[in-house]
């Protein structure tokens, strides 16, 4: 009865495995690779896949989602002969999990090895100074050759990015003194604009300031020059409504005559010609007069026999 027992139980458990190995679970975004007697048989995708046990197996489980590998630092050769550590990025998607199974041992390495000498190539036609300002152009012909070879291995390589570009420790120097050097010139530049465009503004403005005061002070002149021609023209309509005789204005004219040669800076003076008439005003004037013998007012000097012209 205990023999019975034990193949039963044998058999339930190589049923149990039989199960196990015939239903296989493939996740989304995932491939199998199925053999049969060490041949491809088929490919399983996503879901639930019924295979033969213990005559087909899984040989390999392939990821379908998208990948980023990074590789380490590489050394090249520039064209100027400076030797420059680059850090690549690669971004791949297996397309074919036949032909990343059986068409190459490990893509992994493949890729990495690929880019390495496809950057050595690349690189090495350009200059340093190229190879820093041109990762766009980099990245696309690299990008271009990783997914031509890449292709019969069932990839498609989709980015290719340089993470980091690091010259040699004496170029770093050199290139941090010339920025530096760069910085300081623009900024001696801009000082200097500044100063000269201070200076513009500050001529432009004593410029504006000196034309405002020319014509406040023509204005002013002006003014004064029409004021004086005013109080001039009113003192002659006075003297012509007032009808001055000749000897107040000969009077007038002697009391002027120290006002002319008033200042310490005279030393010549001049006596004009018009001197004579006035004294001689004055003496008919004063020859004229009497003065009283008693009390009482002083009497009203004669006019002359002649009479004053009108001062046109």
């Amino acid at each position: 009865m205990e023999p019975i027992i034990i193949v039963l139980i044998i058999l339930v458990v190589l049923v149990f495995i039989a199960l196990i190995k015939t239903i296989q679970v493939i996740p989304q975004a995932s491939a199998a690779i199925v053999e049969r007697f060490g041949r491809y048989t088929r490919t399983l995708n996503a879901g639930l896949n019924i295979v033969v046990p213990f005559i087909d197996s899984i040989r390999n489980r392939i990821d379908l989602r998208e990948q980023v590998v990074p590789f380490p630092p590489q050394p090249v050769i520039t064209q100027d002969n400076l030797v420059v550590n680059i850090d690549t990025v690669i971004y791949y998607q297996v397309t074919d999990a036949r032909a990343a199974t059986y068409e190459v041992a490990s893509y992994i390495q493949a890729i990495e090895q690929l880019t390495v000498t496809t950057l050595r190539n690349i690189i090495g036609g350009m200059d340093l100074e190229r190879t820093l300002t041109s990762r766009e152009e980099i990245n696309a012909a690299l990008r271009g050759v990783l997914d031509e070879a890449t292709g019969k291995w069932g990839i498609r390589v989709n980015r290719v990015e340089l993470k980091a570009i690091e010259p040699p420790t004496s170029i770093q120097d050199s290139m941090e003194k010339q920025m530096r050097a760069d910085r300081d010139k623009r900024a001696a530049i801009l000082q200097a604009e500044g100063v000269r465009q201070s200076q513009i503004l500050t001529a432009e403005g004593e410029k504006q300031s000196s034309i405002l005061r020319a014509e406040g002070e023509a204005k002013a002149a002006a003014l004064r020059a029409e004021g004086e021609a005013q109080a001039i023209r009113v003192v002659f309509e006075s003297i012509h409504a007032g009808d001055p005789d000749q000897k107040l204005l000969s009077y007038q004219y002697l009391q002027m005559l120290p006002k002319i040669a008033e200042g310490d800076a005279n030393k010549l003076w001049i006596v004009p010609s018009e001197i004579g008439d006035a004294l001689k005003g004055l003496g008919g004037a004063i020859g004229n007069f009497t003065p009283p013998t008693g009390g009482g007012s002083i009497p009203k000097p004669s006019s002359p026999n002649r009479e004053t012209p009108p001062i046109d």
